[in-house]
């Protein structure tokens, strides 16, 4: 295909990557695809809504991949199934607190939720009972008994993060009995159309790549079998390209409202639950993986499946996502590359700020709130942003601070931080002046511990003292 790079939008601010940036990408790759001894590697960047580079390195003279070359993506495929059970959510049809069984009943998992599925933290085992599932064919595993087994259920539900494949398996089955269509049919109509992912599919479309095991002591090969996985198809099946996946990483960081908004996507992204102790450096959000590389905040999934690996990582503060896809069961660390290729980019041509505006109105109203308020002896600002919301910072030292969003009856909903999801209010004397916020029962006074405004517990008469009192 024809890299974007040749035909950059006019009216982007990023045009082309700098040659100094392009040649240290493809340094990155050819490291990886050498050390990690890849029979081939194929990677792509995605930068402020588009794919801004590509590059591969193959073992085989003039057959190197491009990013319209199919590989599999493994367990990628659990975020694109997420996104679809979060689509049932907004349209009302589930809730994420719902017992599975509430909509998919006779399962055996007891009082497991979908959130719960969606995070890892249902308790559920991580594999299927032998044969391993994932060199084996979905029809060995026609029914989710099948999959589940006679012990389906490990832990106590909510109390952990342990990873579970039969867990999406199950997610999977709950999308096709509230939709009444297939799960490759949902996901074809719902999320890879509108996302313009053609050449995203559940069977390989060539060109595609051949998965190889490599030997661990020896520069040769073996061919790895391609299963269709069946019911386990939710958990790991698709294979994709660089350039579908980076159409998907600036969902991910987006959102389209086609597929799904902007808040609920960054509802996947929010972490949910802790990693399993000894697993990556981060957590768990709604069907994604979050991860903590050199001081950047990362979102995507890695994928994993014989004769294949695969990560997307996004970093939505720096506008740049990352496509690492190799056709080896191991080897090439997939997730640790695609970090590389984002800092890379991000540290070599960082983010252009949009340049600051006034807001469109000024209510006194409003202003009059803004600047300093105390709780207790802690100091802090309070900022008016756009759309009538605010800011909640502290002024010195560390602190809770979160930006809040308004609400019609004039108070405003936390929307980060310790106080997400609290109530911001004013509290006004008779008169109608302001006498203190209330956050979560907690008041902010105009001064420490003012003795004109309702502090909890009363204000001492005697006032601030020095030593001699």
């Amino acid at each position: 295909m024809t890299s974007p790079e040749s035909s950059p939008s006019p009216a982007s601010p990023y045009e082309e990557l700098l040659p100094g940036t392009r040649r240290a990408l493809l340094h990155r790759v050819a490291l990886a695809q050498s050390e990690g001894r890849a029979p081939s590697l194929v990677a792509a960047v995605a930068r402020e809504g588009r794919m801004v580079w590509t590059g591969s390195r193959t073992c085989v003279d003039g057959h190197a991949p491009d990013a319209d070359t199919q590989y599999r993506i493994g367990s990628i495929t659990k975020t694109f199934t997420a996104v679809l059970v979060l689509r049932l959510r907004d349209e009302g049809l589930l809730d994420l607190s719902h017992p599975l069984e509430k909509h998919l009943p006779g399962t055996g998992v007891g009082e497991v939720t979908v959130a719960q599925l969606l995070d890892h933290t249902a308790g559920l085992a991580a594999e299927t009972p032998a044969p391993w599932w994932e060199r084996t064919p979905g029809t060995s595993r026609p029914e989710l008994s099948d999959v589940l087994g006679e012990r389906p259920v490990l832990h106590p539900s909510g109390r952990r993060h342990h990873y579970s494949n039969p867990g999406y398996t199950l997610l999977g089955s709950l999308i096709e009995a509230v939709r009444g269509v297939s799960w490759e049919e949902a996901l074809r109509r719902e999320v890879l159309e509108p996302l313009g992912m053609d050449r995203t599919t559940a069977q390989p479309v060539a060109p595609h790549a051949g998965g190889w095991a490599v030997h661990p002591w020896a520069d040769v090969m073996l061919p790895e079998p391609a299963m269709d996985l069946g019911l386990m198809a939710p958990a790991g099946q698709l294979w994709s390209t660089a350039a579908d996946l980076c159409r998907f990483a600036v969902f991910l960081a987006e959102g389209d409202d086609t597929v799904l908004s902007a808040e609920s996507v960054r509802e996947m992204r929010t972490p949910s639950a802790p990693p399993e102790a000894g697993q990556w450096d981060g957590g768990y959000g709604l069907g994604t993986q979050l991860a903590r590389r050199r001081g950047r905040s990362l979102a995507g999934h890695t994928g994993s499946l014989p004769g294949f690996v695969a990560t997307l990582w996004v970093s939505v503060a720096d506008g740049v996502g990352a496509v690492v896809l190799a056709n080896a069961t191991s080897g090439p660390a997939a997730g640790a590359v695609a970090a590389d290729l984002i800092g890379i980019v991000a540290d070599a041509e960082p983010r252009i700020p949009e340049p600051w505006r006034p807001l469109p109105e000024a209510d006194q109203k409003l202003l009059d709130l803004t600047g300093p308020w105390y709780w207790g002896t802690s100091a802090f600002g309070l900022k008016l942003v756009a759309e009538r919301g605010v800011e909640l910072y502290p002024l010195r030292g560390g602190g809770r601070g979160s930006r809040f969003a308004a609400e019609p009856d004039g108070t405003w909903t936390g929307l980060d931080g310790y106080y997400a999801g609290e109530t911001l209010r004013v509290v006004r004397r008779p008169d109608g002046s302001v006498d203190h916020l209330d956050l979560g029962s907690f008041a902010f006074t105009r001064h420490p511990y003012d003795p004109e405004a309702d502090v909890p517990g009363g204000v001492d008469e005697g006032g601030w003292r020095g030593s001699a009192w």
